[in-house]
């Protein structure tokens, strides 16, 4: 593990618990007791506000914040361009909660890396928020474990009424489809919210633990690929 990996790491198990030992540190990170003193002395030394007591341990001043989070410049890319895709192919829930998140990076980058994400070059262009059509009420309902209803119209034309569990939501570049329980068919099947009509969530939950959850369909699928060949 780099170092700069083992700190980032460090900082975030003086996070997790109110105090810390440097053995368990040690034991955690895979690493020498005395490598934990060295980089506990590296995080010091960098304005993180790290606490010791010998013979109690470590742990991180719960009233002082932490110095501003750095990124290098292709992490910046794949922030600036996983924000972007949401805002072209997320509902508007989820749309607006990636533009609060950049927002929020802004907040704590220094000028240069600010610049460095705004001139990014990577884009996801808007116009196909049609294709995200039932989009929030579905990621609700997979939230709360609400079966939907909705009327289906498959690629031949054909329309069928479906009551479902859903499970997930896949993005393929330029569709999203649901993962689901059909209770029609009694079987797993995919679905594409742009081809639902009159989508309702219902009140009736269901209980992943009887075995019909997001794992099977996973697994289902891998067996019909395994089956054909693919």
């Amino acid at each position: 593990m780099r170092h700069a990996d083992r700190l980032f790491r460090l900082v975030q198990l003086l996070r997790r618990d109110p105090i810390t030992t440097a053995a368990q540190l040690a034991e955690e990170l895979g690493v020498s007791v005395r490598t934990i003193y060295r980089d506990i002395r590296a995080l010091e030394r960098s304005g993180v506000p790290v606490e010791g007591e010998a013979g109690v341990g470590y742990r991180l001043n719960p009233g002082q914040q932490l110095p501003p989070i750095t990124f290098t410049t292709p992490e910046l890319e794949a922030l600036s361009l996983g924000i972007r895709m949401v805002r072209a192919w997320g509902d508007e829930e989820l749309a607006d909660a990636a533009t609060a998140s950049l927002r929020k990076i802004e907040g704590v980058l220094s000028r240069p890396l600010r610049e460095a994400l705004e001139q990014t070059v990577l884009f996801a262009p808007f116009g196909w928020r049609a294709a995200t059509a039932g989009l929030g009420d579905l990621r609700h309902a997979i939230a709360d474990r609400r079966k939907v209803s909705f009327a289906y119209i498959n690629r031949e034309g054909e329309q069928s009424q479906r009551v479902v569990r859903p499970l997930g939501l896949y993005f393929w570049g330029r569709s999203w489809s649901l993962a689901a329980w059909c209770e029609l068919r009694s079987d797993w099947r995919s679905f594409r919210p742009d081809r639902m009509q009159s989508l309702q969530i219902l009140e009736e939950t269901f209980d992943p633990g009887d075995g019909i959850d997001l794992a099977g369909f996973v697994r289902a699928a891998q067996h019909e690929r395994s089956e054909s060949g693919g």
